[in-house]
């Protein structure tokens, strides 16, 4: 599932490099713009719905996080 998180993310950013940040929200890497189409792309991708609660800084920060976010969506590794 990392390996297909961090392929969505390049589509949005292939300006960054994903798998080296340690909080992509902090280092500017993903605005709230990039948030949403993220969150667009993934309920699509993975045939969900990211509940607007969810959509927080904290789980879109790293891959682990939003993995963590998949994994509470129902997404199984």
């Amino acid at each position: 599932m990392k390996e297909k998180i961090i392929e969505i993310l390049s589509g949005l950013r292939p300006e960054f490099d994903f798998t080296v940040a340690v909080n992509f929200i902090e280092e500017g890497m993903l605005d709230s713009f990039d948030v949403i189409n993220l969150v667009t792309t993934l309920d699509s991708e993975f045939r969900i719905s990211i509940d607007g609660t969810d959509v927080l800084p904290e789980n879109f920060s790293s891959v682990d996080a939003i993995e963590r976010l998949l994994k509470k969506n129902g997404v199984k590794a």
